[in-house]
């Protein structure tokens, strides 16, 4: 006999619906399964076998066929041992086939019968929805991050026993009604206050926050850089509600969502160490998994010490920085990630960190010179906001002088002007200044007469490229929004050409 279930197949981070097809007939006894299946899958015909015998029920002794279609998209994982095990009991009979219409099953199957939690779930509930199916059976453990979906009726399952008696007579389990989930706003125990002195790199701090441009910050140990990053998140625009499903989704799929907290409302902060692998990074496999810069999307991702990361790690982020999305082809396809990120780095000017302070600094010219061009040319020039940070001075550490601003102020600040691009840009497909296409940035970057005749001057002057060109108009924007302004003048052109010569001091050695 003939049955099918849907299920779903995560592809990158994109769902792909998959008909479990089953053929119970009369021949030799095996149970085959077919369709562009990994190990994991393949292993399913024991689990589900040995599975359903230990809860009482026997497979027929006849020719079990299973195709998970399309039979040209790749899967992979163990959530497909629940669909399998439901398709083979339609397919003997043990179950009525007309009570998996409308139906998505998702999870893993353990030997004595158990439903356990499985990864990706959220999206495939999404697909689900889309698909206009009435019903999601999901593990127990998962039904909470299902449930953010809406729209659908979302079942969760602790056992396979429970699942039978739901298919069979209508019969729910205990654990059907799940609470709803709140997003959790943003709630942060660091503060901007706690940093002294620093103006000139908190400034640059703010400017990146509010347009989403990439900062690096370069300067002696214990400057400061590291706690300025980790401070960022605290005057971050707050996500908006498709913000939050979209990283949800990506972390759904990466299996880091928490079961108590599925959807998540802060933006994320990645800081990976820098002996981080190019797959860690950018994300990789032979069925390619969500990287950090992917598991940043629309947050942070901070690299410290970025002179210490491998220069093969560091040029792998020339493309995500220029198209916020990473493409790494595989022979089972082309896997496509969102990489939306905003770069924060911070590195030494030198391999002893003291460059360049040459009563304190122990390095010779040539491993100076060899230190700074770890960092690429083409990578610095992906780069918006280069900043120095010098020690700071005793007055400063000391409290002496007058506290700085809160994180809670500053975030005003940056969220009114998120406000004006938001407005600026509504039903364009961008969000922030950083991501004005070059084509449009006459459209939204009116600069007055002054202005543009200093933009000039700056361009033959400082030999810039056509991106250094832009990137300094896009940052410019960005200050001129943070005065309110809404044409760009020459102070705002001033201040953002400020932040790219530093190179000429450090590079151009």
């Amino acid at each position: 006999m003939f049955s099918r279930v849907l299920s779903a197949a995560i592809v990158g981070i994109d769902v792909v619906p998959v008909r479990v097809e089953v053929d119970v007939s009369d021949g030799l006894p095996q149970f085959t399964m077919v369709g562009s299946l990994s190990g994991h899958v393949k292993e399913a015909s024991d689990r589900v076998r040995t599975s359903l015998r230990n809860i009482g029920l026997t497979l027929p002794p006849k020719k079990i066929t299973v195709n998970l279609a399309p039979a040209d998209i790749p899967k992979t994982g163990s959530g497909f041992d629940l669909p399998v095990a439901l398709g083979v009991l339609a397919g003997a009979e043990k179950i009525p086939g007309r009570s998996l219409d409308g139906l998505m099953a998702l999870g893993e199957l353990s030997l004595n019968g158990d439903i356990n939690p499985i990864s990706g779930v959220l999206p495939a509930a999404l697909q689900a929805r889309k698909l206009g199916l009435r019903t999601v059976v999901v593990p127990a453990q998962n039904a909470t991050e299902a449930q953010v979906v809406g729209g659908i009726d979302v079942i969760g399952f602790r056992k396979m026993q429970d699942v039978l008696e739901f298919l069979r007579y209508g019969v729910l389990p205990c654990e059907e009604e799940v609470s709803k989930t709140d997003v959790k706003l943003n709630q942060y125990e660091l503060d901007f206050s706690d940093i002294r002195g620093q103006e000139g790199v908190k400034r640059a701090a703010i400017v990146a926050a509010a347009g989403f441009h990439n900062l690096l910050m370069i300067g002696p140990p214990g400057a400061g850089k590291t706690m300025i990053a980790r401070r960022m998140p605290t005057i971050m625009p707050p996500l908006t509600k498709e913000e939050s499903l979209e990283i949800s989704q990506i972390y759904s799929v990466a299996g880091l969502l928490n079961p108590e907290q599925p959807f998540l409302g802060t933006r994320p902060f990645r800081s990976p160490h820098h002996t981080i692998t190019e797959p860690a990074l950018v994300g990789g496999g032979k069925i390619p998994r969500p990287g950090e810069v992917t598991l940043a999307h629309r947050g942070i991702l901070f690299l410290d010490e970025l002179g210490e990361f491998r220069s093969g790690a560091l040029e792998l982020l020339r493309q995500p920085l220029e198209d916020r999305q990473i493409i790494i082809a595989r022979n089972a396809g082309t896997f496509r990630f969102p990489a939306a990120f905003l770069m924060i780095a911070a590195m030494n000017p030198c391999p002893c960190g003291h460059y360049p302070d040459m009563n304190r600094c122990t390095c010779r010219p040539n491993e100076i010179s060899a230190y700074m061009k770890r960092i690429s040319h083409p990578l610095l020039d992906r780069i918006d906001l280069c900043v120095e940070c010098p020690s700071v001075t005793y007055e400063e550490l000391t409290g002496m002088r007058e506290a700085g601003r809160s994180s809670a102020s500053i975030r005003k600040e940056v969220c009114a002007a998120h406000l004006l691009q938001k407005n600026r840009f509504l039903g364009s497909g961008f969000h922030f200044n950083s991501e004005i296409p070059a084509d449009r940035l006459e459209e939204f970057c009116p600069m007055d007469a002054e202005a543009s005749r200093l933009m000039r001057s700056a361009f033959e002057k400082m030999n810039l490229s056509a991106r250094g060109y832009h990137r300094i108009i896009r940052v410019a924007r960005t200050i001129a929004d943070l005065e309110g302004e809404v044409n760009i003048r020459i102070p705002h052109i001033s201040e953002a050409i400020c932040y790219r010569t530093i190179d000429s001091k450090y590079w151009k050695m």
